[in-house]
């Protein structure tokens, strides 16, 4: 177990293994944490510590990691954590492997520092379709463990904070303009639900100019686990 600070932010993150680095986004929403992994269709440290460096970490306020919520704070915000995580392991270029939350984690990466993600595997993105309600649902309920935590809190941060995140559009933390700018190869595994809508998906993979989709992932989580390794094999620098 490690923890990275930088100012008042206390990142926890593991490392696993060894070779090119993948920095893991993990599903759960606002709570998305290390431990979310152990609980899929399959593992992605278990799958792909033997052939690279994974790197997990805990959000922000979710798992052991702690940090400031401000009325200012988006989908930028974690990714200014991304990116010192980064530089503090002294990473130049990774995969990205982002599930839920994590495909939105994922984009707005890849946004602000292309060149730093050589392919990305986006695993059931959360987006927007008619689903809006359920994403601040989901928020409230994790807004309301942090006002525990901090009575100081306002009810109108964390208003903003959830505006910042949700009042946006498609994967919320980029347009489908945005995405069909997006070049870096992408590795695509369908959602089916509320908040990891079958359209989002399929939308992501017909903008990017570069991505693949699998509709079929959930039911063998060992092929899966295969496809996305030779997925990110291929896509290694060398």
């Amino acid at each position: 177990m490690a923890q990275f600070q930088n100012q008042n932010v206390d990142l926890h993150y593991e490392i696993y293994g060894e070779g090119f680095p993948v920095l893991l986004f993990a599903p759960g929403g606002m709570r998305s944490a290390i431990d979310f992994w152990a609980h899929g269709p399959w593992n992605p440290i278990e799958a792909l510590q033997h052939d690279f460096k994974v790197i997990a970490m805990d959000q922000r306020n979710a798992g052991t990691s702690q940090a400031p919520i401000t009325a200012a704070d988006n989908w930028l915000t974690y990714t200014a954590d991304h990116l010192r995580l980064l530089d503090h392991l002294q990473v130049d270029q990774c995969h990205l492997l982002g599930g839920c939350i994590g495909g939105a984690f994922s984009f707005s990466l890849m946004r602000a520092a292309p060149s730093r993600v050589a392919a990305a595997v986006i695993q059931q993105s959360i987006g927007l379709d008619q689903n809006q309600a359920a994403f601040y649902e989901m928020f409230d309920g994790w807004a309301a463990d942090q006002k525990r935590l901090d009575p100081a809190l306002s009810d109108q941060t964390l208003s903003s904070f959830r505006s910042n995140l949700y009042d946006t559009d498609f994967v919320f933390s980029a347009t489908r303009a945005e995405v069909a700018l997006c070049d870096n190869p992408l590795l695509v595994l369908m959602g089916q639900d509320l908040y990891h809508p079958e359209s989002v998906s399929r939308d992501i993979a017909a903008l990017a100019p570069n991505a693949e989709l699998i509709t079929d992932w959930k039911a063998n989580g060992a092929e899966t686990a295969e496809r996305v390794l030779q997925f990110l094999k291929a896509h290694t620098p060398n």
